[in-house]
């Protein structure tokens, strides 16, 4: 499908209204017939264009490099797919009734593209729904020449935790129950990112980085947890992180259950048996590490659901998690009225 750029002007985003911005973002598209019968239309925007938007770095990110430098912070498919972050940013979905609970969104894609049309948005809004604050995070790719490589989607996550707390205040939150929810090479980031949180990967930049990346909690759904053999069958995000033969020492480096300790926050994790992806090995490795710990942890394996399926399809097994993952919050005084 054609890319659609997503038009957030780096400078200037700010100053415009919405409909200005929908104006330079659109671009007319005819009608997609489906059926002999059904004419169904293209959206005239990307999902989440009108959603408003933090910029994770003052100026570029550290490090440097990355895709061409343009007026846009990423672009983005008519179906939610992004890729070419430019300047990785969170997109904000607001509740109605902020219960003040926050929690930061990444959607998977094998370090190569981030879905969140499948598992950003739709879970933003499911969140938002609940009182929760939902921020979804848009990292940088890895495969896009940043010179962080590996370590640049994890500087984004650290940064976006710290920017959440940072303005707490402002949309109504404590920082004492800011977490994240990871789906797939997402999860993998949100995984790192609860368990890697005093390492700082990149320098102090203002106040916010004064400030705690760890996560209060996590939710890791159907997550790549391992770089190790045999289980590192996950052939995009091993490529991506490690490399084709990596030593093992690299491979551990980005083992998220080797870097498990007691001060890793509590983990809820699902997974479906019959993922070829992120086989079960992987939230298996993670819950045997968190309880080596002694880290609270809970975990669901459904029989039935596949890779990537998101919320769950309605009436499927795995349809069942984001119940369980609201009473597993609430169990652990996540959702305070």
């Amino acid at each position: 499908m054609t890319l659609h750029r997503r038009a957030l002007l780096a400078g200037t985003a700010a100053a415009l209204t919405g409909e200005t911005a929908l104006a330079q973002s659109i671009q007319a598209r005819p009608p997609v017939r489906v059926s002999d019968d059904v004419v169904q239309p293209l959206p005239k925007s990307a999902p989440g264009s009108d959603l408003e938007v933090i910029d994770l770095w003052p100026e570029l990110p550290p490090g440097g490099g990355g895709p061409f430098r343009s007026e846009y912070r990423f672009d983005e498919t008519l179906t939610g797919v992004v890729t070419g972050v430019v300047r990785p940013c969170l997109l904000v979905i607001r509740p109605e009734k902020p219960n003040g609970a926050a929690i930061v969104v990444a959607a998977g894609g094998g370090y190569r593209r981030i879905d969140i049309g499948n598992e950003g948005l739709p879970v933003g809004q499911w969140l938002a729904k609940a009182g929760i604050t939902a921020f979804v995070l848009i990292y940088r790719l890895p495969v896009e020449g940043w010179r962080d490589g590996a370590d640049a989607p994890r500087q984004d996550a650290q940064r976006a935790m710290r920017l959440v707390r940072w303005r707490a205040e402002e949309f109504g939150l404590d920082p004492d129950r800011v977490g994240v929810l990871g789906f797939s090479a997402g999860g993998h980031l949100a995984g790192t990112t609860a368990t890697d949180a005093e390492q700082d990967l990149y320098d102090d930049l203002d106040e916010a980085d004064g400030l705690s990346a760890r996560p209060s909690f996590a939710g890791l759904i159907y997550p790549i947890v391992t770089m190790r053999a045999p289980y590192d069958r996950t052939i995009s995000s091993r490529k991506v992180l490690v490399g084709d033969d990596p030593p093992d020492a690299r491979r551990r480096a980005y083992s998220v259950e080797v870097q498990v300790n007691a001060r890793t926050p509590p983990i809820f994790m699902v997974q479906a048996s019959d993922d070829r992806i992120a086989v079960t090995d992987h939230p298996l490795l993670m819950h045997a590490a968190l309880r080596q710990a002694g880290v609270p942890v809970e975990m669901h394996l459904f029989e039935r659901g596949g890779h990537g399926f998101g919320l769950g399809v309605p009436g499927s097994p795995a349809s069942a998690w984001p119940a369980l993952f609201m009473a597993w919050m609430r169990g652990h005084g996540l959702l305070k009225a």
